[in-house]
Parts: structure tokens; C-alpha cells; sequence
């Protein structure tokens, strides 16, 4: 079977959700989602222009679809994001040197891409392209094969996926069953000394509403530096946090360093934003976090997460996707993955809206009382007619 055409285009964000017929389901919200206004710690705090709001400077490229196609037909739909530079990569030089090649070769197919990028780096947006056709790609084997990606990657390994939230609406979370809630930090290393009051207060406030019997942790966005993690890791103890998690730039592999010496008691997970497992390798090696958190619709797709996961298992490690519980194609690995036993739904919908109506995949399991169940359709099972994919193109 081979391959006879990969097609980029822009499209609607699946994941953003709320697209739904109140004639026949109609649901209120109590009150905007937390994402509205909400002030989140990030790169950018240090210049006031841009300090507040994320949405104020960080991009709006739509989200990219690609479809490979077989040359009997058959065809597996990816998704992965940056717009029109990452069309441009897929649509103007890695998809036409994949055509005629065996589509269900998935691990020749992942290190010719990254081969084939290689002059320009197979990190950043090339590793966004290389995703979208990775994940495509097992999307077409598994109907071609007629099994779920998650039976391919060698089976279930567990029979439902502990899963939990995150966002800044707690009382929502724990009204829809969850048992473990992260937070996004508003402050960082730009707000100066106040930042570790108001920081204090904001997880002390968080602790309070759930309880001791329910895990936390603190999502801190690329935004503060050693001494600042530090200090706010000290002020947070009595509140028992899980993990803290990207505290530091991704690409200062010298400052993860010294942030894990300085806090040897601290949990500290990252990842989202690194690219190719090699970068994975690396913070294995030096041990720098506990918890690996690639995005597999960014990272080089289920291929690259496969083998992170295979560096972080020898190494004692544990993997949870960036949103992978908010995607199939997460929760395809997830469930297949022995070491990746929590995963990560990020809530940004309005509280009283259900769960089923923020995402746009027709397919896929949602998280009831904290835990999913892995669809068994073939492929990744995202539910996605050839027409309804027409339908989300831009």
C-alpha cells in the first residue's frame, strides 16, 4: 500500500469546542470560563505592553488538518498546528518526497521527515509538520488494519485513563469529579517580591476548596527564573503540591539544571514545548524534571512520543501529553503507555457547560468522574467523516 497524496490545510480548532444544537441539547453557563480575563504568568510579563493577557501577543495561526491518502483509498486524518508555515512545509517539500511510499511503514516514514528537515531543524515548526502527517499517518494503519492505535502500540495498559483538569475554575472541576486539579500561576518573576504573596494566597485559596484529599499542582508557563521558582517552591510547601511545572525557559537546559539542584524535594515536570526526543534525551540523562509532558500534536507525533516514552521508562521517568486527554490522539497513547499513568484535560470551556460540548471530535471519550475510556474504533477513532473535515477547513 502506498502513499498517494499528503494534503495540509487550515481549519477550525478542534479542541476549542462549544459548537453545539441548543434546540436539542441546551445547556446554560453560570458564568464565563476562566480563560476570559484571567491574568497568567508568561514569557512575555516582563514588557507591560503585554504583561496581562496571553492572548495579546501569543499567535492566532488556525489549526492544520493534513489526510494522507493511500492509492486504494484509504485515508487517516492528523491534526496539528501554526497555519499556513507549517502547510507551506508540508504541502511544499515532506509530503511530495513521502509519495509512493509504503504508508503503513510509520517508522521509516518518521525518520525520513525528520531527514528531510534536517537542513532547517527538525525542532520547532518542522516538528509541528512531521506531526501532523505522523499522526495521519497511524490514523490511516489503524483502519487500514481495522484496530485502534492504541491496540497497534501494543494494547491497553490500563482499563480506564485517571485523568486531570486544568484551568482556574476549581469548584467546577470538582463539581464534575475530578481528583486531581492544576492551576495556571498569574504571577511570575516580572511582578517582583508581591508575586510570592499573591501567589501564596491564590494556591492556599485553591488548597482550602479542595481539601487534602485532592491533588494540586501549578502550571507556571516559561514564566520565572531560578531564583523566583525557588523562593515560590518554599512559600508553597504547606500546600502540599503534586508538581510545579514549567517554571523556565524550555530551551535553558543549564538553568533546568540548577533549578533541580536547588530544589531536590520538588517534583518539577516539563516539555510541552520541546521538540524530537532528542531534546528528551538530554534532560533524562541530566535528570533535570520527573515528569516528561510532550505535546504529541507538536512534539513529531505518535511516533516521537513513543520513543520519549521509551527514554523516560529506562530512565525511572513518567510521561503525561500536554492536553492529551483533550485530543484522541493523546488518549490513544496514554492508554497504551505502562508509565504514563495520569493524563491532561484542559478545561477551558464555561462552567455548566458539559465536557462533550468543548471539543469538536464526534468520537472521542471525555472525562467522566476523572477518568476516560479510550474509544475502540479503528485508528484513533475521532469519529471525523471525509465531509465533516471539509466542514472545519477555513
Amino acid at each position: 500500500m502506498k502513499i498517494k497524496s499528503i494534503e495540509a490545510f487550515a481549519i477550525t480548532n478542534p479542541i476549542a469546542g462549544g459548537i453545539y444544537d441548543e434546540g436539542k441539547d441546551k445547556v446554560t453557563a453560570r458564568r464565563p470560563p476562566w480563560t476570559k480575563d484571567a491574568e497568567v504568568a508568561n514569557p512575555m510579563s516582563r514588557y507591560p505592553r503585554y504583561k496581562a493577557l496571553r492572548s495579546s501577543w501569543n499567535n492566532s495561526f488556525p489549526a492544520v488538518g493534513v489526510i494522507v491518502t493511500a492509492d486504494d483509498g484509504s485515508w487517516g486524518f492528523g491534526v496539528t498546528g501554526y497555519g499556513q508555515p507549517t502547510i507551506s512545509l508540508i504541502n511544499d517539500h515532506i509530503g511530495p518526497l513521502l509519495t509512493d511510499e509504503n504508508a503503513l511503514a510509520t517508522e521509516k516514514l518518521w525518520d525520513m521527515m525528520m531527514r528531510i528537515t534536517s537542513p532547517y531543524s527538525s525542532s520547532g515548526l518542522a516538528s509541528y509538520a512531521i506531526s501532523g502527517i505522523d499522526l495521519a499517518l497511524w490514523d490511516l494503519k489503524g483502519k487500514v488494519l481495522k484496530l485502534p492505535v492504541y491496540e497497534l502500540a501494543g494494547g491497553a495498559a490500563r482499563d480506564k485513563q485517571f485523568c486531570y483538569a486544568t484551568g482556574n475554575d476549581t469548584d467546577w472541576h470538582m463539581e464534575l469529579g475530578f481528583k486531581a486539579t492544576k492551576l495556571a500561576c498569574p504571577y511570575g518573576t516580572a511582578d517582583g517580591l508581591e508575586a510570592l504573596d499573591k501567589n501564596e494566597a491564590f494556591v492556599g485559596k485553591a488548597r482550602e476548596l479542595i481539601g487534602p484529599h485532592v491533588e494540586l499542582m501549578l502550571d507556571c508557563w516559561m514564566a520565572f527564573d531560578v531564583e523566583f521558582a525557588v523562593r515560590l517552591a518554599h512559600r508553597l510547601k504547606p500546600f502540599n503540591l503534586k508538581w510545579m511545572e514549567d517554571c523556565l525557559i524550555p530551551e535553558d537546559h543549564t538553568s533546568h539544571k540548577a533549578l533541580r539542584e536547588r530544589l531536590p524535594w520538588q517534583t518539577l515536570a516539563t516539555g510541552e514545548h520541546w521538540y524530537t526526543p532528542y531534546t528528551f534525551f538530554e534532560a533524562a540523562k541530566d535528570r533535570v524534571v520527573d515528569i516528561f509532558q510532550p505535546d504529541i500534536n507538536w512534539v513529531g507525533g505518535f511516533t516521537a512520543v513513543q520513543k520519549i516514552t521509551a527514554i523516560a521508562d529506562a530512565s525511572g521517568l513518567e510521561v503525561i501529553c500536554h492536553a492529551g486527554m483533550n485530543t484522541p490522539y493523546g488518549q490513544h497513547f496514554n492508554y497504551s503507555a505502562p508509565n504514563s499513568r495520569w493524563g491532561e484535560y484542559f478545561v477551558g470551556g464555561a462552567p455548566g457547560i458539559p465536557l462533550k460540548h468543548t471539543n469538536n471530535y464526534p468520537g472521542m471519550a471525555v472525562p467522566k468522574d476523572g477518568y476516560v475510556v479510550v474509544s475502540d474504533e479503528p485508528g484513533f477513532g475521532h469519529g471525523l467523516s471525509k465531509d465533516a473535515i471539509e466542514k472545519m477547513a477555513l
